[in-house]
């Protein structure tokens, strides 16, 4: 199945410098030819990146290469702080020499090595080291005489503190200079040497420090935001017990498992690959999958993931996926590339500090120029105050607010077993009206059992009428065909001209005959029915059951009445959505009388049968126009068209085809009902706290705009309100990481 997200189109943003660098050689062309294992999978050299941290630098990185012929594209991880550039050698080339002249230091990446290269010790060190220097600096211009040689040493002590926290800063605020764009590492470069040119060293070095290490906090917490998901991996084994030729079992890396091996766990043991139990039984907790930590009873035959844990008894399986193409590394994989889609509030925040941040640069301009002249402050001190509103001009905390909240929203999401492919998604399902719901496999479990065998008069023996309607039924895949061919339990015929036909039901040859297996519309088509056959199909039609027919060309043979049941979960989550205002709605290729029997049972509000591919389509259409925004939840293959039509598309994963979980939005890994309105509270959350740190971020700056303009703030005071700020609105959006549903319908 595909997990991965759709890439979302960026926009520019308002820029600010999130971490302290290092500094590495920028690999060439040729270095990355040498290196055969310099690629992801599809053969794109990867570069980890170890100043880009957040969506900022992202822009600032596709700015530097944009205009550059022969970039096909670019996709960024920023929690592994990577970059793929597919290009061509001679644009490749220029690429990283662009990067690097930005301001960033790209090194080229290994296929099995890992590329994260969260803030480092040295950084820290660096800063610390800073700090004390600064400290130094102010205690000897505040206690020493005022001479030229303490003069000078204070001087020293600045300078040295300033090169050992700012030299990334300097390095990335010119590189932003010469494109004439205002980031924070340009704002902060321009007002720390300023300060030191008016006299006040002492300060600009205590800034700087105290900027630097704020930034390393503020990298560490979203790295927390960032890794949440990926913890997950750490559940998974690095070695499994493979069967060996000769019967012995023997421990090897996982990632060295081929396809079809056997693998054996023990209880008590985590599940290192995905694959198919082949013998043994027992209870596995599917928790990092699905999200639901009741175990599930696994036999021959059962599916198992990557990641869960054996509980009871010795399992055996079939390895059915790869190591890095486990149904939870594609979960990983698919919230990594959700990060990189931007949210609705995002966008409006990008484009807001695009105005923000000029227009309090052209406010400090004014201050530094017009108040001497109007308000009678020396040069010195307009200077000064121009100064400290650069530092309060960057809109930092307002530009994170929204990434480590929408991160933290995907984490929090994907633990429960909810795969949400971006951000808009997360954030917009706060607005649906109308849930629209397929019947069978989602609604119900999915597993109907024949109920009832009626054959018709005619001259074929029982025997053979029921052989053809095993055979037919054992060809198609369909939920209702299985239950037949379950319930008759016999051997099949060969088949020829097999056709499937999509929402009708099956045809094919055998035995010199051409036999149809399927639905009362398919019946009516082909001219078989009568008034006999309807009157028979009504009486299982208002027990909620589902009737199929085997007829041949002349007349129909047999009806076979199936029935499903509907999941305890579903009726939960049904009056779940009710209490949070959403209308339900049925939709289902199930005759109308069926869809109602179901309905009823399950609390939904309206239900439409007998309906087609296309027929489902355009119910969408119609529940947007009558209600508004409208989700879809199905997991076949017929629900596809109406997925990728309605606002939000919902597939159920565990018993999805890959076709749905393609054309969805969001995927539920346990295929449980109640996730879609802990979905949509997640988004209410979500949505709630993105405005809440907006609140903060524009607050804080409103004050300290003030006091620097009419009031005695200082640059220390400038610095504190604009990491604080930032620090507030990360730490505000990490708490969503420890959310659950509570049931909050207010």
């Amino acid at each position: 199945m595909s997990l991965e997200a759709t890439p979302q189109p960026r926009q520019e943003t308002a820029h600010c410098g999130c971490a302290g660098g290092c500094s590495a050689a920028v690999p060439t062309v040729a270095e990355i030819a040498a290196a055969s294992d310099l690629t992801q999978s599809d053969g794109v050299p990867v570069f980890v990146i170890p100043t880009m941290d957040c969506p900022n630098e992202e822009n600032d990185i596709r700015r530097a290469v944009a205009g550059i012929e022969g970039i096909r594209s670019l996709r960024f991880q920023l929690s592994e702080r990577t970059v793929s550039i597919d290009a061509t050698t001679e644009a490749l080339d220029a690429a990283l020499a662009a990067i690097r002249k930005a301001g960033f230091s790209p090194k080229a990446v290994s296929a099995d090595q890992t590329a994260t290269e969260n803030v480092g010790i040295s950084e820290l060190w660096r800063a610390i080291l800073a700090l004390g220097l600064a400290v130094g600096a102010e205690a000897q211009d505040f206690f020493a005489p005022d001479t030229l040689p303490f003069k000078g040493f204070g001087m020293a002590l600045a300078v040295v503190a300033i090169w050992l926290s700012g030299i990334s800063t300097y390095s990335k605020g010119l590189a932003a200079l010469r494109r004439g764009q205002l980031n924070m590492n340009a704002l902060m470069g321009v007002a720390v040497t300023g300060a030191f040119l008016i006299g006040q060293w002492p300060e600009a070095a205590m800034v700087m420090a105290l900027y630097a290490i704020a930034e390393l906090i503020e990298a560490r917490s979203v790295d927390r935001a960032r890794n949440a998901i990926k913890g997950l991996l750490d559940l998974t084994p690095q070695t499994a017990e493979v069967r060996q030729a000769d019967g012995t079992w023997l421990e090897v890396p996982a990632v060295a498992v081929k396809l079809e091996s056997c693998v054996r766990v023990k209880p008590g043991a985590r599940i290192p690959l995905d694959g198919q139990v082949t013998a043994g039984t027992s209870a596995v907790n599917q928790a990092p999958v699905t999200g639901e930590s009741i175990p599930i009873d696994k036999v021959a035959g059962d599916q198992v993931f990557a990641g869960t844990i054996n509980e009871t008894g010795i399992l055996e399986f079939r390895v059915t996926a790869a190591a890095d193409d486990t149904t939870l590394a594609r979960i990983i994989h698919a919230v990594e590339q959700a990060q990189g889609t931007q949210a609705p509030t995002q966008r409006f925040v990008d484009r807001f500090a695009a105005i923000y941040t000029p227009t309090v640069f052209g406010i400090a301009v004014a201050v530094a120029i017009l108040t001497p002249w109007f308000l009678g402050w020396t040069w010195t001190q307009a200077l000064y105050k121009a100064l400290v509103l650069l530092v309060i001009a960057c809109p930092c905390a307002l530009v994170i607010a929204t990434p480590v909240t929408v991160v933290s929203g995907l984490a929090a999401a994907a633990r429960r077993g909810i795969l949400i492919k971006g951000g808009v998604y997360l954030e917009e399902a706060r607005k649906l009206r109308v849930i629209a719901l397929d019947k069978t496999g989602t609604i119900t479990e999915g597993k109907p059992r024949l109920v009832a065998t009626e054959l018709l008069p005619s001259t074929v023996p029982e025997s053979q009428v029921l052989a053809w309607a095993a055979s037919l039924a054992g060809h198609s895949d369909h939920p209702v065909s299985k239950a037949i061919a379950t319930g008759l339990n016999l051997p099949e015929n060969g088949l020829t001209d097999f056709l499937a036909l999509a929402g009708r039901g099956i045809e094919a040859r055998t035995d010199g005959q051409t036999l149809i297996l399927g639905n009362h519309r398919l019946i009516e088509e082909r001219a078989l029915c009568s008034a006999e056959i309807e009157a028979r199909l009504q009486v299982h039609e208002t027990q909620g059951r589902t009737v199929t027919m085997l007829a041949t060309e002349q007349q129909v043979l047999a009806i076979f009445a199936v029935a499903d049941t509907i999941k305890e979960s579903s009726r939960e989550a049904v009056a779940d959505l009710h209490r949070l205002g959403v209308v339900s709605v049925m939709l289902t290729g199930d005759n109308a009388a069926t869809a109602a029997s179901i309905a009823k049972e399950a609390g939904i509000d309206d239900a439409r049968g007998n309906l087609l591919p296309e027929d489902k389509l355009a119910a969408i259409e119609d529940l947007q126009r009558r209600y508004g925004p409208t989700a879809m939840t199905g997991d076949g293959i017929n629900d596809a068209p109406a997925l990728a039509r309605a606002d939000i598309g919902v597939a159920m994963g565990a018993a999805g085809t890959d076709t749905a979980m393609e054309a969805a939005d969001v995927v539920i890994m346990n295929d449980d009902l109640r996730r879609i309105p802990e979905t949509i509270l997640l988004s209410r959350r979500t949505h709630a706290v993105l405005w809440q740190n907006i609140g903060l971020a524009l607050g804080i700056k409103a004050i300290f705009l003030g006091l620097a303009i009419f009031g005695n703030a200082t640059m220390w005071m400038a610095v504190f309100a604009d990491m604080g700020a930032s620090l507030l609105v990360v730490g505000n959006g990490v708490r969503i990481l420890r959310w659950t549903s509570g049931k909050d319908y207010r």
